[in-house]
Order: C-alpha cells, then sequence, then structure tokens
C-alpha cells in the first residue's frame, strides 16, 4: 500500500468508525484499493448512496490517470445527486464537465449539474442570482444535447425558472409602488416591462405604470403637475389598447377622468 493511499485510508477509516459503517471499514482495512472500489461499486448498485461516496472518495485519487478515473468521479458525484445533496452535487458534476468533458458521461452530468442548480432555486421573493445560473446550465445542454430524450424536462424547467424571473422583476417593481416611492415604482415597472416583454405579469405591471404615474403627478409641485398628468393619460391610452377587457378598467378608468379633469382646468386657466 503507497504511503498516500494508506493516509486516505486512515481517514475513511476514521469516519467509518464514527458512521458505525462496518462494511466500509472492512473493505478499506483490507487496504486494497480494487476491493475498496468493488465494494463502493456494491453500495452505489444498492442504492446506499453515502456508503457508496464514502468509499468511491477513498480510492478515487489512486485510480487518477486510469480509465476508471472519470467512471469513479460520476458515481461519486451521482451518490451526493441522489441523496439530494445538490450543493456538493453541483460543485462536483461542474467540475467533472469542465475536467471529462469527453466522457461517455458527459450528458448525464451536464444533465444532472443543471438538475441540482435547479433543485437549488429560490421562491421569486428572494434573490434570484442562483436561477441565472441554472437557466445558463439548462441552456448549454440543450445546445450540446439537443436530440436528449430529456428535453421535455428541460423545457418544463426552463418555463418555471423563467416564470420566477418575471415574478421578481414585478415584486421588486411592486414594492417601489407599495411604500409610495411612485417615479422609482414607473422607472422598475418601465424595466420590467422591457426586460420581459412576454411576462405573465404583463397587464399587472401595466397597470401599475398607469397607477404609479397618476400618483406621481398627485404628488408633484403644481409646476410639474401638467406634464404629470398627461403621461399618465397616455400611459392609460396605451394600457387600454392592449387591455379593453382588463379587470383593472374601472380602476384606470377613474384615473384617466381624474387626469383629464386636471389637464382641461388648468389649460383653462393658461
Amino acid at each position: 500500500m503507497s504511503k498516500k493511499f494508506s493516509y486516505i485510508v486512515l481517514a475513511a477509516t476514521l469516519v467509518a468508525a464514527i458512521w458505525g459503517c462496518s462494511g466500509i471499514q472492512q473493505a478499506i482495512n483490507t487496504g486494497d484499493a480494487n476491493i475498496v472500489y468493488e465494494q463502493g461499486l456494491l453500495y452505489y448498485n444498492a442504492e446506499k448512496w453515502r456508503k457508496a461516496s464514502m468509499l468511491l472518495e477513498t480510492c478515487e485519487p489512486y485510480y487518477r490517470g486510469t480509465s476508471r478515473e472519470d467512471t469513479i468521479a460520476f458515481y461519486k458525484a451521482r451518490c451526493y445527486f441522489k441523496d439530494r445533496d445538490y450543493m456538493t452535487s453541483s460543485a462536483l458534476l461542474d467540475e467533472f464537465r469542465r475536467t471529462y468533458g469527453r466522457s461517455a458521461f458527459i450528458e448525464d452530468a451536464e444533465a444532472m449539474y443543471a438538475i441540482s442548480l435547479y433543485n437549488m432555486c429560490p421562491a421569486p421573493e428572494r434573490d434570484q442570482s442562483s436561477t441565472q445560473q441554472a437557466i445558463m446550465a439548462i441552456s448549454e445542454f440543450i445546445s450540446h444535447h439537443p436530440e436528449s430524450e430529456q428535453m421535455p424536462i428541460f423545457d418544463e424547467m426552463t418555463k418555471d425558472l423563467t416564470w420566477r424571473l418575471h415574478e421578481k422583476s414585478y415584486i421588486n417593481a411592486y414594492t417601489y409602488f407599495k411604500i409610495e416611492r411612485y417615479r422609482s415604482a414607473i422607472m422598475a415597472f418601465r424595466n420590467s416591462l422591457k426586460q420581459y416583454p412576454t411576462s405573465h405579469r404583463r397587464e399587472d405591471v401595466m397597470y401599475y405604470i398607469v397607477m404609479s404615474c397618476h400618483k406621481y403627478a398627485e404628488n408633484s409641485v403644481e409646476s410639474k403637475q401638467m406634464d404629470r398628468y398627461m403621461e399618465a393619460l397616455d400611459a392609460y391610452y396605451t394600457f387600454v389598447m392592449e387591455f379593453p377587457e382588463s379587470k383593472y378598467s374601472k380602476d384606470v378608468e377613474k384615473v384617466a377622468e381624474s387626469a383629464k379633469r386636471y389637464i382641461e382646468k388648468n389649460k383653462k386657466e393658461e
């Protein structure tokens, strides 16, 4: 047994002892990397993911530079994936796809990498940086494996993640409206509309642009009100052209009437 492998065996033996895994200890105590590997495969095929990952990790350094190197790396990563430790599996699978681009396991590795990231994506209320990363990983998988049988699954995941981004954009803009920062709300809603023109929240976004413009005009100094009421009226016309039978029709009609009254009154005074 090499000195390097003996150190790995010692560390794994200590972990196995803590976990009380006699089968793992017996394999490790042989000091034979082949036996450790074979026992790891037995646990892997029996879906004993944690035991399998421990043994595969123990023998992995011994097989570097051999034909088994990518097999062990893939199986180890898949153990964490199947055990739903997506943070670890995503890190291992990312390393795998960068290191073993020509491996027979590359399609499955890239698929599991994307799914791992997908499963870590938060609800729309939280930061969506990881959602962007997951969408990128899914896009790369689709680009690399356009004939994959898993394509329908990834299409659905893309739709779900896109929905989350649209919802997050709406929530961020609506927050400004809720705290009465109407100028910021107008900008945020318009940016949301520009960034996600096909959003499921399009009607809501355009409605709140109308309402924000009106509120902004109401709360402006007199010298600015005419222009801002006219802006509110423009937003209203844009809205009703696209949504003539909207659930918000009554609300936006009231806003339009208010804006028209102000404009007509102040034009006469001029």
